[in-house]
This record gives C-alpha cells, structure tokens and sequence, in this order.
C-alpha cells in the first residue's frame, strides 16, 4: 500500500476518506513560505537553547541529533492562529474523531521537531499506544499531522509510515518493504491515524529537517501533554473561544468543571 497525496484544493472529503483507508495521507501546498519563516521564527530562541544529545542511546525513544520542544500554544502564535484549528484538520477530525466523542475534539501535543544529520531511525509506535485499555486494532482515538517547515526526503529523515498497520491485529508486525518515508516539499502536512505504526526516520544527510507535529484525541481522554501547565492564563485569554475548546479549555460534559473565580482571579 502507497501514501496517498493530494493538493491543498482537493475536497477535505476525499482527503479524510483517503485517511481513514490508507491510516495516513499527505497534503501538499498548505503553509506557504512566510508562514513557515514566521513559525522558525518564533521558535527560535527556544530551538537554540534546546540541548542537542550528541551520543545516541539506542535503547532511547528519541534518537540522538534531535532537537524538540513543545508548548507551542505558548511559544509560537503562528501555530496557534493558523495550524492548530486548520479547516482541513478539522474537517479531518470531525470524520474521525467525533464519532467517538461527541462534545468535541482536544489538541494532544504541539511540538516542534528538528532531525540532524547522523539521527537513527526512531522505533516504530502508535500515537494510541498509552492507551493500553483498549486492544489492537483500536477504536479511532488519536488524529496527528506532520506540519513540513522544510523539505521531508527519505535522506534527511522524513517519517516512516506503515500504510494500513492502523487496521492490524497486535501480533501482526512490519515488514521491511511495508515501512515507506513520507516524503514531502516544504508547506505540505501528512495526517496519520492514531494507530498507525510510525516514527522518524534516519537523517544521512547533511541538512536538518524541520517540523511541526500537532495530534489531537478525543475530549474524554488525558492529553498528553498537559496544556493546563503549558499554557499560562495570561495566554488562555487571548486565545478565541473556538481555540480556547480545541486546546483544552472547556468542559467536556461534565468532565473538567472548575471555579471561575479561581481561574479569573475575580470575585462574581
């Protein structure tokens, strides 16, 4: 099975339809240059004070010759007002998600990601793994996207995927020729499914490769990053009401209440 691509006009649909089957797809020509200059931008002042783990452990989830923060609510406005409420990641997650969780979907993790020359291939997981209640394959519970700020090619490690492995039952595993890098220009984002195997793939370049990873869950499970810590209240009020719900801020039903004389520090 191939990793289907589109372009940035094609009908969302089609789009989340192509996901849904193939567990990821790629869609070019979606963030242009100026956007991406203003995301490096924002992010780079904490990107340059990130550690980079010169000596790899290979026992390590993340490989050495890597860089990678998070809390992008709080860091970059440039992600926040244009990627995490994207019509098309909408669209994508309305079809996947909401089936499973009728008052609304939540940003999962923001982070930004740097691979370096010399970075192994990171070992193949699912976005769902932490949710180890439900059995492989599992119910729709996880919707993440690649965001490319420079070019994804399979010699500057560009993500591995595993087309249809979000279908799988747990003991069946990859083979070699069934774990494709999704390779992509600058500008383009891939969607993949929450149980889809993945994971980074090896940089034997000389370049380093850029992106942005933004992954959404259902609102009645944990996120795993903790929003509540990442994004300071000063930063909560500025966001819209619309932003305020995907980040996390909202109740779902009955979960998540809490006393808005505490979180305004105003007396009604």
């Amino acid at each position: 099975m191939s990793i289907p691509q589109y372009s940035a006009d094609t009908p969302a649909s089609d789009i989340a339809a192509a996901l849904g089957e193939a567990g990821c797809v790629v869609v070019t020509g979606v963030m242009d240059a100026e956007l991406r200059q203003s995301i490096t931008g924002e992010l780079a002042p904490d990107m340059a004070k990130t550690p980079i783990i010169e000596e790899d452990d290979p026992e390590e989830f993340y490989p050495g010759r890597t860089r990678r923060i998070s809390a992008l609510v709080a860091r970059s406005t440039s992600v926040t007002d244009h990627l995490i409420a994207h019509p098309l990641t909408q669209q994508v997650c309305e079809t996947h998600l909401l089936p499973n969780c009728e008052h609304g979907y939540q940003l999962h993790v923001s982070a930004a990601l740097e691979v370096g020359p010399g970075a192994r291939e990171q070992i193949l997981h699912r976005e769902e793994d932490p949710f180890t209640f439900f059995p492989l394959p599992r119910p729709s519970i996880i919707v993440a996207s690649m965001w490319a700020v420079t070019d994804f090619r399979a010699d500057n490690g560009a993500t591995l995927v595993v087309p249809g492995s979000h279908k799988w039952p747990a003991d069946r595993e990859a083979e070699p020729g069934e774990i494709l890098n999704a390779e992509m220009p600058a500008g383009a984002v891939l969607y993949w499914m929450g149980g889809l195997l993945h994971g980074a793939g090896a940089n034997t370049s000389r370049d380093w490769r850029y992106g942005v990873i933004l992954t959404y869950s259902l609102g009645w499970v944990r996120q795993e990053e903790n929003q509540y810590l990442d994004v300071p209240r000063e930063r909560v009020a500025e966001l819209s009401p619309e932003l305020r719900r995907i980040v996390g801020f909202d109740m779902y039903s009955a979960l998540g209440f809490y006393d808005p004389t505490v979180a305004t520090g105003k007396s009604t």
